[in-house]
């Protein structure tokens, strides 16, 4: 996998590295940040509480809008219980990644 800053590409997916803040009055994405070690993120907010999974599984949905792929072509692989996660988003590749810049701006 190569790395592009707030994700990395692999042969047919990208793995996507987003900060969630959950019960945040609205679903979206908010841009890109860094954290306090300097890394860079996809800022998103979700309306949902982090309760029994609802806020996993609403990012999953805000992500996969925001990429235009299907539902179930994103798959949280890492910070099921954290705010820092790592989404798993397969498809067209190229398209993927362009969409994923244009958020960068």
């Amino acid at each position: 996998m190569s790395d592009n800053g707030f994700f990395r590409v692999g042969a047919d997916h990208v793995v996507v590295q987003l900060r969630l803040t959950p019960k945040g009055g609205r679903d979206g994405i908010d841009g890109i940040g860094a954290l306090a070690d300097g890394r860079a993120v996809i800022l998103a907010r979700v309306r949902a509480a982090p309760d029994k999974g609802a806020a996993n599984t609403a990012v999953e949905i805000v992500l996969a809008k925001a990429v235009g792929v299907p539902r179930s072509a994103v798959s949280l692989i890492s910070g099921h219980t954290a705010r820092l996660k790592s989404l798993r988003v397969d498809g067209d590749v190229p398209e993927i990644v362009a969409r994923l810049e244009a958020l960068a701006g």
